[in-house]
């Protein structure tokens, strides 16, 4: 998916200008992003922020619906470039048709995992198939380590298996968790699972203590180690945790997805759709972008004009930094 703010602001972020290391789990509440055209289609978006702009490598999360597509259209996102980073796509209910400059075609479904690598460069586009009524999911970005930060395009399609819990339900797409591990490729250690909760269930997971934690809540009244989280809300949980319990305590069922990672060594420029190191990085990819690039390639059977690129504040960009704990 496409960050189509026509201003968008620029993040430098790095393990450095992180938190100390808190007991609690900080709660980051989303803000609200139109993707644009006459029907909006609006996103919830709790990455990046000026509280927190990564999760180890995990470093964009747009949350979205259930949209009534009737009403708002649906998603159509023309062909958009990515520079730096890997795509994330999964969806709860509905399903997106993805194409790419790789030459990939292939449905995005709920329950199915489809991850795309825009390191030196990629473009694709994504359309709500007409089969559609309810459009409902989350799209995330990981952002690509300085020594694979120009990979070549790859797409990869997975679909896990469901692992039973004591009181829920697992569905590991990327790394390991419950015993369960995905076969995905990733540039940095990853976790992402799709996780189900009966109503007043508590489940408690192993988890890795070199990872941080983020459960993003889609639906149920969620304790993340007893810090309480409303729908929408992304609960971060420090490194250091060899276990994470989740408790739900609504009268219905929950759902959650759960990111993880190390903290991320390097400082990064996010801008748009690119992720670099610098302003001269950002301001090349969106000049090869405008030019028509090979370096892009190009996107096969969309109907319509691909997406032009924003214009480039008329300053360098400037690292926005986590706060630390002196800043708040």
């Amino acid at each position: 998916m496409s960050n189509t703010e026509t201003r968008p602001a620029e993040m430098t972020c790095g393990s450095e200008t992180a938190e100390p290391a808190r007991p609690g789990v900080e709660v980051l509440t989303a803000r609200a992003v139109p993707l644009g055209g006459p029907r909006a289609m609006t996103v919830r978006r709790t990455l990046p922020q000026r509280a927190r702009t990564l999760i180890g490598a995990w470093c964009f999360a747009d949350h979205y619906g259930p949209d009534d597509v009737s009403l708002t259209g649906g998603m159509d996102v023309a062909p958009h470039p990515h520079t730096g980073l890997q795509t994330v796509s999964w969806l709860f209910s509905g399903e997106i048709e993805h194409r790419d400059s790789l030459g990939s075609h292939a449905f995005v479904r709920p329950g199915e995992l489809n991850l795309m690598t825009g390191g030196h460069g990629i473009c694709h586009s994504e359309v709500s198939t007409p089969r559609t009524s309810l459009l409902h999911g989350v799209q995330l970005w990981v952002a690509l380590p300085e020594e694979h930060r120009g990979a070549a395009r790859d797409f990869q399609h997975h679909v896990p298996e469901p692992v039973r819990l004591d009181g829920g339900e697992a569905r590991v797409f990327l790394g390991s968790l419950a015993g369960a591990t995905s076969p995905v490729r990733t540039f940095t250690p990853l976790l992402g699972a799709e996780l189900s909760l009966a109503p007043g269930a508590s489940v408690t997971l192993d988890v890795d203590p070199g990872f941080e934690h983020g459960v993003l809540v889609d639906a149920g009244d969620i304790h993340v180690d007893g810090t309480p989280l409303r729908p929408t809300e992304l609960g971060y949980a420090t490194p250091g945790r060899t276990r994470l319990t989740l408790e739900n305590d609504a009268a219905g069922p929950a759902r959650l997805v759960l990111l993880g990672g190390p903290p991320f060594g390097e400082e990064i420029v996010m801008w748009w759709n690119f992720i670099g190191r610098t302003h001269d990085d950002i301001a090349e990819a969106r000049r090869d972008w405008e030019n028509a690039s090979d370096r892009f390639g190009a996107v096969g059977g969309y109907d319509g004009d691909r997406l032009p690129a924003p214009t480039l504040p008329s300053v360098p960009l400037k690292p926005r930094r986590t706060p630390t704990g002196l800043d708040r």
